[in-house]
């Protein structure tokens, strides 16, 4: 469908896009699956996929930003942590991008919900893998001779970077329910409360989303369906101030039991598609 096709939309088909994208930015900042809202409905419009694809990412930019915004308390004190893993999530989301433009659009379908699946795995047994993690700390921490600092986890660092990488190229090339991985994966490695763990996924999926869609303008600016652009940006935006104020307020039980929810209608909904 061209630009033009799309500006013949009928009012209730505009709704339709218009809520969908409150919806998604909504959840993007709770879980990180808005796409799984936002792209089906971009393709039952009579959306090419990748012009789809790439419309979504440039629209739901603007929900990333109201969500991150949203989340900035539960940023605070990790500012270390993202000035290693911001770098890690360009490069990925470069890759990524780049992939989208090149690969066929099936490339990733059988890879993708084993991912999903392990992500839900990772956030249901996050408070056990979070106190197996604490607890090696305690021993290393007792080890050490009285006054002396215990030594930065290389290795743990260097798994943190790999994971947020890979995670990033996944973003690019496809941004649906990539949240859920950083929260699952991050959340085995991290010992953080989820709250804070959600921020700092608002923030990575950010910047990958911000990475892929000027990758997308830049290179493949004519496949991109503005109108489309400008209704899901709107809509996000709304979406992603209300999420993060919904999500900020929930008990720490109830956002893991959200997200692994949301996360098993993402893996139905990918399997279905």
């Amino acid at each position: 469908m061209s630009e033009a096709v799309l500006g013949d939309l009928t009012g209730w088909q505009l709704l339709l896009l218009s809520f969908a994208a409150v919806w998604a930015g909504s959840i993007n900042a709770v879980v990180g699956s808005g796409t799984l809202v936002t792209f089906p409905t971009l393709v039952a419009l009579g959306v090419p996929p990748v012009s789809a694809t790439m419309s979504n990412a440039v629209g739901l930019v603007a929900g990333g930003i109201s969500g991150t915004w949203g989340y900035r308390r539960e940023l605070r004190g990790q500012g270390r942590r993202v000035a290693l893993l911001v770098p890690a999530s360009v490069v990925g989301a470069v890759a990524g991008s780049l992939l989208l433009l090149s690969l066929p659009a099936s490339a990733f379908e059988t890879v993708v919900p084993g991912l999903v699946v392990l992500a839900i795995v990772l956030v249901v047994l996050q408070p056990r893998l979070q106190a197996r993690t604490r607890r090696r700390m305690q021993r290393l921490d007792a080890a050490l001779p009285p006054g002396e600092a215990r030594r930065p986890d290389r290795r743990g660092q260097v798994l943190l970077l790999i994971v947020t990488l890979l995670v990033g190229v996944y973003g690019g090339y496809f941004t649906a329910a990539q949240g859920i991985l950083l929260v699952g994966a991050h959340g085995a490695l991290l010992v953080e409360p989820i709250q804070r763990l959600n921020a700092l996924k608002n923030l990575l999926t950010l910047v990958v989303n911000v990475v892929a869609a000027t990758m997308y303008v830049v290179i493949g600016f004519d496949r991109i369906v503005w109108a489309a652009v400008l209704v899901i940006a709107v809509g996000s935006l709304l979406g992603g101030l209300l999420g993060s104020y919904l999500g900020r307020r929930l008990p720490a039980v109830v956002l893991r039991a959200t997200i692994v929810v949301l996360g098993v209608v993402a893996l139905v909904a990918l399997l279905a598609g």
